[in-house]
């Protein structure tokens, strides 16, 4: 991307941020209900309104901090869909359904931004005042929906490849496994601080997203 303002740059990426967090939490709440599990429906959680989703630090503060900082690294997260593990048909395995529902929207999420970028190369020479935004916009949400789905695929509770893992292994392993979520946004938080996440996600992160967008020669 081209160097923007601040302005500039929030405006480009809040919607893309927006929705990747807010839908990402909708899945989980919405294969949880298909799995038996109405918690969410019944919280009033299962909208795509943001403001029903939005937490203070993970969907506003940090995102824009990283922005601010120009890292190159943005992400952040919604308050979590709340889901009656004991209310799913097969808890352990459903558990699986329902944290994968997350990574794998961001998955659908990234594809429909490349998508949004398709149509809008049609009008760039014509509407180009509608179609250069576009195009900007869905750049972001590329890489929002990549991160987030790399990043939830990290194998460390509570992220949504914690809880695969732990639904995935036998019985006493998946209770040992389980025990690490306590201090597994502390683990995270240092692996963020220290530059580690960015140096062993960030190749994939980039990789993906570089794929997607040559489909639409960027």
């Amino acid at each position: 991307m081209k160097d923007f303002s601040m302005m500039q740059t929030v405006a480009i990426w809040v919607l893309p941020v927006l929705f990747a967090i807010t839908v990402h939490e909708v899945a989980h709440g919405w294969v949880a209900k298909l799995r038996g599990d109405k918690t969410a429906m019944m919280m009033g959680r299962l909208t795509l309104n943001p403001i029903k989703h939005i937490d203070l630090i993970g969907t506003v503060a940090l995102p824009l901090v990283l922005l601010v900082l120009q890292t190159g690294f943005v992400f952040g997260w919604a308050k979590p869909v709340p889901v009656t593990e004991q209310n799913l048909r097969n808890p352990k395995r459903d558990m699986v359904w329902v944290a994968l529902a997350g990574p794998l929207s961001n998955a659908l999420m990234a594809l429909l931004w490349v998508g949004v970028m398709v149509i809008a190369m049609l009008f760039l020479h014509t509407l180009p005042w509608v179609a250069e935004p576009l195009i900007y916009m869905g750049q972001a949400g590329v890489l929002i929906n990549v991160v987030l789905m790399v990043l939830n695929l990290v194998p460390l509770p509570p992220l949504d490849g914690g809880r695969i893992v732990t639904g995935l292994l036998p019985g006493p392993l998946s209770w040992q496994f389980s025990r690490i979520e306590p201090y597994g946004f502390v683990i995270l938080l240092a692996l963020l601080a220290t530059g580690l996440l960015g140096q062993l996600l960030g190749p994939l992160i980039f990789g993906i997203s570089n794929t997607l967008l040559s489909l639409v020669g960027i």
